[in-house]
């Protein structure tokens, strides 16, 4: 009798009905065991086995538990659900609105206010007096306008402190960092993240009131134009999913609230390159207003192919008017870019080793969109180029060559296939790019020293980016245009200066200002032409973005 219920033990068609039935299935005896069974049964019965009456299927069950040893009562005490006790035990992780202060005083911070409020006629706050309440509340003084507008300031002209104290005190109890305190400020009500339209009016209390930008006071039809810019900067930098709209994640990520509380400390917002650098703004709106000959705020195909001389490959101009890194469908269909588009372009263009820029190329050169650039859309771009060096009467480089020279140059980990991870992984993605879509740079890379190439990769990050080295060039150059046409300049912040008068003293001053100009920290606040609104750098009427 051993021996048999060794061998039934081990019998696998056996053991996968008891895996079955272990389950709450029904239980099917394969056929050549019912003589076994049966002989097992009546050995049972003889020893008094349970009634006739009995579940079948129970009788089974346990039957076959006794033939492999196992006890019932272990079985059932296998199927016991897991205590809740490990569950409780795991300490909370995730905080979107940032991590609970145990420590924070809310009605302490909420006097501070309140202090402050008592010192404002009627308890009312205007927007003049809205930075002495940001400081009480330990915000950066650039959260003014977001605070002012939070508490429903913009409707009535003024802040009581009920509503304020009100509005504070709801966002201290939910919003437990600067990030999302800054979110659920300019948000729109019931929003978690931000879109373009909601930095409109923190910017535009940068404009009317930083010092750095003080100058702009005499020409408020430049605002629009610079706070488009930084927008559209502060997205390109940041909101890294693409969507338009920033969440406390790519917040968080960013170094944006950081800028935010420097605008308090530095004087010359050309110092913060990264989002509110106005030197930076007029280089990209004169790049675009050469382009636009017809003044409309809009261009279309044939004048972008008029950027740089010509040097981007239509192939390459056709796809970004086809929507792929654009999102007004409006435009799209009308064939045109706006002005807000030609900022992602153009920094895109002179920049190609950041993360954005890498993107906003790959996106161009998918021409399926299946996340991968395939030897044919390499080839689709690369026959362009060859025919731009031919009419230059330069000898093109075989495909097939080229095309082992940038596998070399990326290693990509699929063979045959590029990825955007391959590129952003590279650091040299600029010269894969410019090979297949840019004459003048792809030209410029031959020529270079490969050993430079390399120590360029090395010291990255070490100095200014190629973005900042463009817009400080073409400043300089145009600063000098200007200078030659003898129109206004706006020197050492303080007076206007006409080069094409007969002072001497005067154009010593204009000379020294130049030469101050090609240093790296400029005193200049204000590019030429801003005020004078020089024929072809400036527009005649000027039109919101937005």
């Amino acid at each position: 009798m051993r021996m048999k219920e060794l061998s039934l033990r081990q019998d696998p068609d056996l053991r996968k009905e008891l895996a079955l039935l272990a389950r709450g299935c029904d239980f099917v005896l394969p056929s050549r065991f019912k003589k076994r069974l049966r002989a097992f049964q009546a050995q049972q019965g003889q020893a008094g086995a349970p009634s006739q009456h009995k579940c079948t299927s129970l009788c089974q069950w346990l039957t076959l538990c006794s033939v492999l040893s196992v006890s019932p009562q272990a079985q059932l005490k296998s199927e016991e659900p897991v205590a809740t006790a490990l569950s409780e035990s795991i300490p909370k992780f995730y905080f979107p609105r940032g991590r609970p202060n145990a420590n924070l005083n809310i009605d302490h911070l909420i006097s501070k206010v309140e202090k402050i409020f008592s010192q404002f006629p009627n308890e009312r706050a205007t927007i003049e007096d809205m930075g002495q309440v940001a400081k009480a509340c330990e915000c950066p003084l650039y959260w003014k306008a977001p605070l002012f507008i939070s508490s429903g300031g913009d409707r009535t002209g003024f802040v009581s402190v009920h509503k304020f104290v009100a509005m504070w005190r709801k966002t201290l109890q939910t919003c437990h960092d600067d990030v999302s305190k800054f979110v659920h400020l300019l948000a729109k009500p019931g929003c978690n993240y931000l879109e373009q339209e909601d930095f409109i009016p923190f910017m535009q209390d940068v404009v009317n009131s930083h010092t750095g930008l003080a100058f702009l006071k005499e020409a408020s039809d430049f605002h629009s134009r610079y706070i488009t810019t930084v927008i559209q900067r502060i997205f390109y930098n940041v909101n890294r999913s693409w969507t338009g709209k920033i969440s406390c994640s790519e917040l968080r990520k960013s170094s944006f609230l950081q800028n935010v509380a420097l605008l308090e400390q530095e004087e010359d917002v050309n110092q913060l390159t990264e989002f509110f650098s106005y030197e930076h703004f007029y280089v990209i709106y004169c790049k675009f207003w050469e382009l636009d000959t017809d003044h409309d705020l809009y261009i279309d195909q044939k004048d972008l192919a008029r950027h740089n001389d010509q040097a981007i490959s239509h192939k390459m101009i056709e796809r970004i008017f086809s929507g792929t890194v654009t999102r007004d469908r409006r435009l799209r269909k009308d064939g045109r870019l706006s002005y807000a588009d030609f900022v992602w372009f153009l920094i895109s263009e002179e920049d190609k080793k950041t993360e954005t820029s890498i993107e906003y190329w790959f996106r161009c050169m998918d021409l399926d969109g299946d996340g991968v650039l395939s030897m044919y859309e390499l080839e689709y771009f690369y026959e362009e180029q060859c025919v731009k060096l031919e009419t230059m009467a330069i000898e093109p480089l075989p495909f097939e060559d080229c095309l082992c020279q940038m596998l070399d140059l990326v290693k990509p980990e699929a063979e045959g296939r590029i990825t955007l991870r391959d590129l952003k992984r590279c650091k040299m993605s600029h010269i894969f790019y410019d090979t297949f879509f840019n004459i003048e740079k792809y030209l410029d890379h031959e020529q270079k020293d490969p050993f430079s190439v390399v120590r360029e990769v090395e010291t990255e990050g070490q100095e200014m980016s190629d973005w900042e080295k463009y817009a400080t060039e073409e400043y300089d150059i145009l600063v000098a245009e200007e200078t030659a046409r003898a129109t206004p300049v706006l020197v050492a912040k303080t007076h206007l200066v006409f080069t094409s008068g007969t002072d001497s003293k005067q154009g010593d001053q204009v000379t020294a200002n130049n030469s101050q100009r090609q240093t790296k920290t400029r005193s200049i606040s204000e590019p030429p032409g801003v005020v004078s609104a020089a024929p072809g750098l400036l527009p005649d009427r000027m039109d919101t973005v937005f």
